[in-house]
């Protein structure tokens, strides 16, 4: 099963069904999956090249730190590779290539040596490893935030006969104390998770625009066929 982009741009009618759609898109859900993985993999893509490069770079001067700094890259490539693949399949990005095609990349090792560092791939992908720890911090938090609210609403009115349901508001404690109040809490609690998982689909947007700028590079893309 494939997974089809937001639509770029939408008339009003269409950008309303597609906000009710939003529960129904099997889109909404990969983009969810991709929110949770980057809190999680921007943490050990931080460690990694905060402690690779510190450690690198400072031992450069006994040429130890050249090996490292060598591991460092070829790890931060790799990386990159795989989150341009999570952002493709996930997000469905159309992310451009990272190199050239097979055929025409340089042959000897210091030709390849000074094609990867040439590659604005190599640092735009780096930077997008960097990145990704504080935009998962954010995207951690508003996905717990939004996902957490409007569910416990929704089910409210199933609850209610066999459970307290006690709202804190304003610092004042609330509980439905009829079926009514209790259908009303879920009705608020379907806005809002059709708001969340639009606000959360944004923040996958925004996810598939930093991918497509810093994950490839359009002068590797094939050119179109006549």
């Amino acid at each position: 099963m494939t997974l089809d982009p937001e639509p770029q741009s939408l008339s009003f009618p269409g950008a309303l069904a597609h906000f009710f759609r939003a529960p129904f898109r099997l889109q909404t859900y990969s983009n969810l999956l991709f929110l949770a993985l980057a809190f999680p993999l921007g943490l050990v893509y931080f460690i990694f090249l905060t402690v690779g490069l510190t450690l690198g770079y400072g031992l450069t001067v006994v040429w130890v730190g050249i090996p490292i700094l060598a591991l460092v890259f070829a790890g931060s490539w790799w990386m990159s590779a795989m989150e341009r693949q999570l952002a493709i399949r996930l997000l469905g990005a159309e992310v451009p290539p990272m190199a050239p095609p097979p055929g025409v990349e340089a042959v000897g090792f210091w030709q390849r040596v000074q094609a990867f560092l040439s590659n604005p791939v190599t640092w735009k992908g780096m930077g997008y490893l960097l990145l990704k720890f504080p935009l998962g911090v954010a995207s951690f938090v508003a996905l717990v935030t939004l996902s957490s609210v409007s569910p416990s609403l929704v089910l409210v009115p199933v609850l209610w006969p066999w459970a307290d349901m006690s709202f804190d508001v304003d610092l004042v404690l609330w509980q439905p104390a009829t079926f009514g109040d209790a259908l009303l809490c879920g009705l608020l609690g379907m806005i809002l998770l059709l708001l969340s998982l639009n606000l959360l689909n944004g923040l996958a947007f925004v996810w598939r625009w930093v991918a497509t700028g810093l994950l490839g590079s359009p002068r590797y893309a094939a050119p179109a066929v006549a």
